[in-house]
């Protein structure tokens, strides 16, 4: 069998436009979508939680995902596959949303089978693209490409929120419709186009066809390895802490501070915008000084699930100080510290995916994406369902979205001790500045 030719960086940045894509639709539905059912149609926190938390749970199918692309040996039939069901199910949920201002039940139906088609989407889509990035990018590369595709994700979300936003007001059913037709039929459009033509050999496709391991077997092999087993554990753990407050800041805003759609919008992408500032801040500093410090993955994920905890202290303070506090400013500063984390995090996870013995990246891919899934599932739900609880013992509604936030708060803090336990089991990915994160900041 002829081998694969390595992509090129052409080639990651198409693969990018992906992962811009995805965002650009799941940003609508985390933010704009969830704020609308909690302040406008005045339904219960959890009803969105629940909704977002299916999303979410179905992803536990991404190993299975992943490991149909392995043996298939074509990444490409997902992805555009899976941003169909995104589109789609983004489609839904905007509609859904409209008719659940005056038949609620026929509504939450809707938009129940739409948030269900969103998961599958995300689950094909994100898994395969990640997968294939795992298995055709030359491994000096593979945490530069990781990081260049997650960066263009989170772009997806920076200017996806406040373009949406700024078109949202004033906000009426009719233009959440429009809206998001637009964003979602030209996020399908930009992701098919980008993937015309990279798959033009497949990369151990006759390969895994003859072998065809049964999937339990499959990721029985990818689970015995005990750092494999331990970053799962590490993801599910950060991402459990980082999700808890993604269906809150929104609603807290709109319930505390007053804003309207558009401006609760335009704050999320300016969360997002922090993410991308941390994650391009990380990576430029470890290429540029590196050394024990600046160049310590086990120190930037530590460091940012720290930073993280003291934002939402910060943001937690909102709440008894009133509405002169810097909200934007304690916003920002938490996405730039998820960013921070998340940059040494992914190095780690494409660097792994590649590493094994076996053509098993999808599966690698399937498995962290599902521990991923499952707790930005969890921590949604689970989220949205303390503030409710709260808010019938505490004195104030900002009071309590504070108490949660705290609560993340120590979240993130034992997912810093996690880093820090799991990180001295890999030496090969200790240090940023030698590998291939470098090459990102560089341009190389």
């Amino acid at each position: 069998m002829r081998a694969a030719a390595a992509l090129t960086w052409l080639s990651i940045v198409r693969l990018g436009l992906v992962q811009t894509s995805l965002g650009a639709i799941v940003v609508l539905m985390t933010s704009t979508i969830n704020r609308v059912m909690v302040v406008e149609l005045a339904l219960p926190a959890f009803v969105p939680g629940l909704l977002v938390a299916s999303h979410y749970g179905l992803q536990i199918l991404r190993p299975v995902l992943g490991y149909a692309s392995d043996i298939g040996g074509r990444r490409t039939p997902w992805i555009v596959g899976g941003m169909a069901l995104l589109a789609i199910g983004g489609v839904g949920a905007a509609l859904a949303t409209a008719l659940a201002a005056s038949h609620l039940w026929a509504g939450l139906a809707l938009a129940t089978f739409s948030f269900l088609l969103i998961g599958v989407g995300v689950g094909a889509a994100g898994t395969s693209t990640l997968a294939m990035l795992a298995s055709r990018v030359e491994p000096t590369r593979r945490a530069a490409a990781a990081t260049t595709v997650w960066v263009m994700m989170i772009a997806g979300f920076a200017l996806t929120a406040p373009i949406a936003g700024h078109f949202l007001d004033p906000f009426s059913n009719t233009r959440l419709i429009v809206v998001t037709t637009c964003v979602c039929l030209v996020a399908f459009v930009v992701a098919s186009m980008s993937v015309i033509g990279i798959e033009r050999i497949p990369p151990r496709a006759c390969d895994m066809r003859a072998v065809k391991p049964p999937f339990r077997a499959a990721l029985a092999q990818v689970w015995d390895d005990p750092v494999a087993r331990g970053f799962t554990l590490f993801m599910f753990v950060s991402m459990l802490a980082y999700s808890a407050q993604e269906l809150l800041v929104e609603p807290y805003a709109g319930v505390v501070f007053a804003m309207t759609p558009g401006a609760t919008t335009k704050l999320a992408g300016l969360q997002h915008g922090g993410v991308l500032a941390g994650m391009l801040t990380v990576a430029l500093l470890a290429s540029c000084i590196g050394g024990p410090i600046l160049g310590s993955l086990r120190l930037w994920t530590a460091g940012g699930c720290i930073a993280s905890a003291v934002s939402l202290a910060a943001l937690a303070a909102s709440a008894v100080a009133g509405p002169d506090y810097p909200l934007r400013a304690a916003i920002f500063a938490l996405g730039f510290s998820n960013g921070a984390f998340a940059v040494a995090a992914i190095g780690s996870m494409m660097a792994l995916a590649g590493s094994g013995a076996e053509a098993r990246e999808g599966t690698r891919m399937g498995l962290w994406g599902g521990a991923q899934a499952l707790a930005f599932g969890l921590g949604g739900f689970f989220g949205t369902v303390c503030v409710d609880i709260s808010r019938h013992f505490l004195a104030t509604p900002a009071m309590a979205y504070a108490s949660v936030f705290l609560g993340e708060a120590l979240l993130f803090v034992a997912a810093a001790a996690l880093a820090m336990t799991f990180s001295r089991q890999r030496a090969p990915e200790a240090q940023l500045d030698s590998n291939p994160t470098h090459a990102f900041a560089t341009g190389a």
